[in-house]
């Protein structure tokens, strides 16, 4: 049977349609007014204490200070933050579920890594907290004063030098293993079951390099217990103003950085989550919050959700060339 529509019938069907869009952004916008109303749980997929935690922490107790609400921090380690990201990932997408993660969630995927959800649909950017510069170290006691000279030291072992990581398949022993490409040099990979003690075994000359976060090496690097050569990013640091960058000697790749970044499930409102963001960014960017950000090794960013979303498209493509470049994929 064929069903004929009047003008005036597809007249209601379109005024009707346009009534429950209406209705679904009027919905979306008393949502953001109201919110928050109850507890807001910040997951962390990694255990308390590490850079990502204190991060968490720092936003947490300010939120909960500006908008007068119970803001609680939850470690669910695991799987190398895979545990934590799934969770976050899965839970109602209203705005009370807010996953503090780091590079790894996009980073993963380009390491053949099997994820039990999809970082670009299950997850929504909300900002990026801050960036976590990566820096090349030698042990104090080492001769090399700069890069070209450790890179010409290498070359001049004949059994290779070991350097160290903070573990298989994280950022440290990606650029390890690109350095190794780039420069036409042999290392040994150690890898350590995370930073702090990978930098207690480069102070103690165990290993006679590697890439460690500035979180972690930056008291080292200030009790001369450490020496830095190069570091990671597009420039240099505020911290090390003296330090090159790869990139700037003639060690290309090394642009793609570590950071921390704030995400709520896919489908949360977009008024909630502009909400968070625009609340969030104020505190990072606030003197008191970029000054404790900085205080333990942290670059503030606080930028919009369309913003973060176009760093992890970027970060992306460029873990991907860095994966395949150093020919490393994690052990499943």
């Amino acid at each position: 049977m064929r069903v004929l529509f009047s003008a005036r019938s597809a007249a209601r069907i379109a005024s009707a349609v346009a009534l429950v869009g209406l209705g679904a952004v009027m919905a979306s916008g008393a949502a953001a007014q109201t919110y928050p109303d109850r507890r807001i749980t910040f997951v962390v997929p990694y255990p308390a204490g590490g850079a990502t935690d204190v991060a968490a922490r720092l936003l947490a107790t300010k939120l909960q200070e500006s908008w007068k609400q119970t803001v609680v921090v939850e470690n669910k380690s695991g799987g190398g933050g895979i545990v934590g990201n799934d969770y976050a990932a899965k839970a109602p997408a209203d705005g009370y579920t807010v996953l503090v993660g780091i590079t790894h969630v996009i980073q993963a995927p380009t390491l053949g890594i099997s994820l039990p959800y999809d970082p670009f649909k299950d997850l929504a950017p909300v900002t990026q907290v801050a960036i976590s510069p990566i820096v090349f170290v030698v042990p104090e006691q080492r001769p090399e004063k700069s890069m070209k000279e450790f890179i010409a030291a290498v070359k001049a072992s004949p059994k290779g030098f070991p350097y160290g990581s903070f573990g298989n398949a994280t950022t440290s022993h990606l650029y390890g293993e690109l350095l190794k490409k780039v420069a036409g040099i042999e290392m040994t990979h150690v890898p350590y079951r995370g930073a702090a003690p990978l930098a207690n075994d480069l102070i103690g000359g165990q290993v006679n390099g590697g890439f460690i976060d500035l979180t972690t090496g930056g008291p080292q690097l200030r009790a001369n217990k450490l020496r830095a050569l190069a570091v990671g990013g597009e420039r240099r640091k505020d911290a090390l103003p003296e330090v090159p960058t790869l990139a700037e000697l003639g060690y290309p790749g090394f642009e793609a950085e570590g950071w921390v970044g704030v995400f709520v499930p896919a489908g949360t409102p977009k008024d909630i989550v502009k909400k968070l963001s625009d609340e969030l960014a104020r505190i990072i960017k606030s003197p008191d919050g970029a000054e404790r950000l900085k205080g333990v090794g942290l670059d503030p960013v606080g930028n919009e959700p369309e913003a973060f979303a176009a760093v992890l498209r970027k970060d992306f493509e460029r873990w991907k060339v860095v994966s395949d470049t150093a020919g490393v994929k994690a052990e499943q």
